[in-house]
């Protein structure tokens, strides 16, 4: 007998929230926080995209995607599906069929902790994917049962539905939804700081100045024996 555990669909994103983070890259942010990124095997499927979505997360089990397929009716605009693989590193759930279905639902795009097949109709039909690389072996209709909007972990990262997905071309963080508008604006300033001093550079400025770093170097090597 099959075991679904199915879960509510969280309420979507705010558009404060899309605000916050319109401008905001994933590397902004890893400068300061280290948690909540997936780990550096979650990567872009032939794209440079970036997305900001509502994640609703499913595990599935081993060659299985029977619920990966039932969940795509219930997607809506702004979504992101976040797929824990349960380990598995062989089977690929999400190929062109699949692909096909996540976009008529308007939804932005895929995060799977395993790989992906057909990456060339993926791109082709407009998904937006992350994964662990491409595999030729796929899921099926098995049965087996899975979990739908509760929480999973996925490139090493605990994920709620409802969480803030925020994903590019350096990788994918997932953020509290309580804590994005705030960690938006702080990144948004941070980023105004590092545009102005590119450009100071650009005009002949030295970095290890505007950084602090010449004046850490130049303070320990005088405290230094000898110094």
């Amino acid at each position: 007998m099959a075991d679904y555990l199915i879960g509510t669909m969280p309420e979507p994103l705010d558009d404060a929230i899309l605000a916050a983070l319109a401008d905001v890259e994933t590397a902004t942010i890893g400068h300061v926080r280290h948690w909540g990124f997936m780990n550096r095997e979650i990567k872009p499927l032939n794209h440079t995209n970036k997305v900001i979505g509502c994640a609703i997360t499913l595990a599935l089990p081993a060659q299985d995607s029977t619920l990966l397929h039932h969940a795509t009716g219930m997607l809506r605009p702004g979504d992101i599906v976040v797929i824990d693989r349960l380990g598995d590193r062989t089977h690929a759930c999400v190929g062109g069929a699949v692909a096909t279905a996540v976009v008529a639902s308007g939804a932005l795009g895929c995060v799977i902790d395993g790989p992906a097949t057909d990456p060339t109709e993926i791109k082709q039909f407009g998904l937006t994917v992350w994964c662990a690389g491409v595999s030729p072996i796929t899921t099926r209709l098995y049965n087996l049962g899975g979990m739908l909007n509760q929480p999973i972990s996925c490139g090493g990262v605990s994920v709620k539905p409802g969480d803030v997905i925020l994903a590019d071309e350096n990788g994918v963080l997932v953020i509290p939804r309580e804590e994005a508008i705030e960690l938006g604006r702080a990144a948004v300033a941070r980023q105004n700081r590092i545009n102005g001093n590119i450009d100071k550079i650009r005009k002949g400025a030295k970095l290890g100045e505007l950084s602090g770093a010449t004046k850490m170097v130049l303070e320990a090597v005088k405290a230094a024996p000898g110094g």
